[in-house]
């Protein structure tokens, strides 16, 4: 019992990493700007994503692994789509 809810509590928890990323992105393409977007955080993040997922890697985790990819995609889409719409608008 103590197993599943801790399996429930990072299941939450990379649920919750994977989805917060997705209003974001959407409100940006739905408007297609992205200036309120910090870009030094977004840098920190994917970073800190691809950390993550090196740990999870390195530890044989592959629910550590899927959802810290899924969150590093997420978070670089963002990035990505701060820096292009940066260089279109210049």
């Amino acid at each position: 019992m103590r197993a599943l809810l801790i399996n429930a509590i990072g299941a939450g928890a990379a649920i919750c990493s994977m989805a917060s990323f997705v209003p974001q992105l959407a409100k940006i393409i739905r408007e297609r700007d992205a200036s309120a977007i910090s870009a030094p955080m977004y840098v920190v993040t994917v970073a800190g994503f691809a950390l993550w997922t090196s740990y999870g890697v390195a530890l044989k985790s592959w629910p550590l692994v899927a959802s810290n990819l899924v969150s590093l995609g997420l978070s670089a889409m963002v990035l990505g789509l701060k820096l292009f719409y940066s260089r279109r608008g210049a």
